[in-house]
């Protein structure tokens, strides 16, 4: 791993304060360079995991070679962006793999940063929860994706849907009884056709085990070459039928009895909003993140978001730099980074962006 210049750390003032959960509002003016440093630092912990998704490419194929993101890395990342506002500590792996992912939540929270990850809860017993609420993470979001366990096994690979329940169940009672705050526990289902009929059900699950925010997060496919339940036919993004919008609603009337909080991946608070369109015909247009995100597989890769790996196949394709070779602040405004904003701020975006925003919430 190269050394790094002091000078190169990224230090410059925070932009305005946003929102951590709106942090894509914060792009300002967008050219091929960008004028400030990023809001979000999206680094994937680690690449491996204990389940076999049926919506993620890693199921299928070696993405990179299987590695948890080292120590040495961790803090070379961290240490170059001081004032990151914001931590998402995943990728494509499960985190709760990683032996010192908690001692990362205390690092990154040393120095301010709001920091959340993903997780499929097979993991979360009393000790790896402790030592997460005793680190100060912010947001703890567990992706359940059904309402019993034959849809569970069915997308998620494997029989652990009572597992989870029971790990979020004892995780939410120990933060009731003892008062703790922090982690914000929240549950996600990806919206598939398959699966959309069980959404009130899942409302319903989740209030029963503590979890009071529900969010309804879009599926990102393969257009070609589908793998999986990461196919167009299964997509709900203007493609809901009138049946499957009842089923939104009743899911929505359902959390609002029961005090519960219904959203969409994006930040939108309309959940049917995530699945109507809402461009000019270039949906790329809209995106903002190559102008407030870096993110950085395990093994140091700089990708343009978390999204790429599901959109196009092949890192090569869109790969930004190294985040073991380059210093941060020339990866962010280096030839790759710029070449592919000018790129998206085009008519002819990188392939990887072209028909994202008609699969994803942006």
């Amino acid at each position: 791993m190269s050394e790094i210049d002091p000078e190169d750390t990224m230090t410059a003032p925070p932009r305005r304060q946003v929102d951590p959960r709106r942090y894509f509002e914060g792009a300002g003016e967008r050219h091929d360079a960008a004028e400030a440093p990023p809001v979000c630092l999206y680094l994937e912990t680690t690449n491996r995991c204990n389940l076999l998704c049926t919506t993620c490419p890693r199921t299928y194929e070696e993405l990179e070679p299987p590695a948890d993101m080292s120590w040495e890395l961790f803090t070379r990342i961290v240490d170059q962006l001081p004032n990151i506002e914001r931590a998402v500590m995943h990728g494509v792996g499960e985190p709760m793999m990683v032996k010192h992912l908690a001692k990362m939540v205390r690092y990154l929270k040393d120095r301010g940063t709001y920091v959340l990850f993903n997780t499929n809860g097979t993991l979360l017993n009393e000790k790896n929860g402790r030592a997460l609420i005793d680190a100060g993470l912010d947001e703890l979001r567990v992706s359940l994706d059904a309402a019993n366990a034959k849809s569970y096994k069915a997308i998620r690979g494997k029989d652990f849907f009572a597992r989870i329940l029971k790990n979020v169940r004892a995780f939410r009672a120990l933060q009731e009884r003892e008062g703790h705050d922090k982690p914000r526990v929240s549950a996600w289902l990806t919206g598939l056709k398959e699966t959309l009929p069980e959404l009130p059900a899942f409302v319903r699950v989740c209030a029963e085990i503590g979890v009071r925010e529900v969010y309804l997060q879009r599926l990102v496919f393969f257009e070609q070459d589908s793998i999986g339940h990461a196919r167009p036919d299964q997509a709900l993004y203007e493609r809901t039928s009138r049946e499957e919008a009842g089923y939104l609603d009743e899911a929505m009337a359902l959390a609002r009895s029961l005090g519960m909080t219904f959203s969409a991946s994006g930040a939108v608070a309309e959940p049917g909003m995530s699945l109507k369109r809402h461009d000019d015909g270039s949906p790329w247009s809209m995106c903002r993140r190559p102008w407030n995100v870096m993110y950085f597989t395990a093994n140091g890769r700089a990708l343009p978001c978390c999204i790429a790996p599901f959109s196009q196949r092949g890192y090569a394709n869109y790969t930004l730099g190294d985040a073991t070779q380059e210093s941060l602040r020339d990866i962010w405004n280096g030839p790759a980074y710029r070449t592919f904003r000018a790129g998206l701020l085009s008519d002819h975006p990188p392939a990887a962006c072209a028909s994202c925003g008609l699969r994803w919430s942006l």
